[in-house]
């Protein structure tokens, strides 16, 4: 099988609000423009794939059911926009946590890039044509370690981070944007995914 491109997102402040550790479905809001952009990326024939650390659930604040119902409604409200994900993969571990079962310095959680190699064994994707874009300095370490490019966008942590102490070499940082839509929309993914695979068919 053929390996495709992917673009993965973090989840809390890049596609919704920063909530803190966000523990109901109810709790869920989209960020502006997050599902619109989403959906254009899936026609222009990009995997879109969630990586999310979640140690909520280590420290008791979250159920593993209570997660799959906020992803339930992630995935619902994605839909009314005419977007989808291709995955939602999450590290419910911290080294720290009051749970045993997942108390572990595991190689998921992010910096750590065994979200995206898990991704991308099982979903097929070629990590070098792919993309990780996330609010913290975190979530580019996991992406360069992984063999992606990486955005930074401003939304959810992503406003406190000081950008001029980033080694962009090291983080393979190709762009700093304001959100998800400036991001996507100046480096022009949607639109040049888009006229490939018009060209491709022709």
């Amino acid at each position: 099988m053929d390996k495709q491109a992917a673009i993965f997102l973090d989840r809390d402040g890049v596609i919704i609000e920063e909530r803190g550790y966000l523990s109901k479905p109810e709790q869920l809001c989209l960020l502006p423009g997050a599902a619109e952009v989403i959906a254009l990326l899936n026609r222009a024939g990009w995997l879109v794939v969630i990586v999310t650390n979640q140690s909520g659930i280590a420290r008791g604040l979250l159920t593993p059911s209570a997660l799959d119902r906020i992803h339930y409604r992630l995935q619902h409200l994605l839909e009314c926009y005419g977007a989808r994900v291709d995955g939602i993969y999450v590290c419910p571990h911290h080294p720290e946590a009051e749970i045993d079962s997942y108390r572990q310095q595991c190689f998921c959680r992010k910096p750590q890039p065994g979200l995206l190699l898990q991704a991308a064994e099982e979903l097929h994707i070629d990590l070098s044509q792919s993309w990780m874009i996330g609010d913290r300095v975190s979530d580019l370490q996991a992406g360069a370690a992984a063999g992606c490019r990486t955005v930074l966008v401003r939304t959810g942590y992503g406003s406190q981070v000081d950008t001029i102490a980033l080694d962009r070499s090291a983080l393979r940082l190709e762009l700093i944007a304001a959100d998800l839509t400036d991001a996507v929309g100046k480096l022009g993914l949607a639109h040049g995914r888009l006229v490939r695979a018009q060209r491709l068919v022709a």
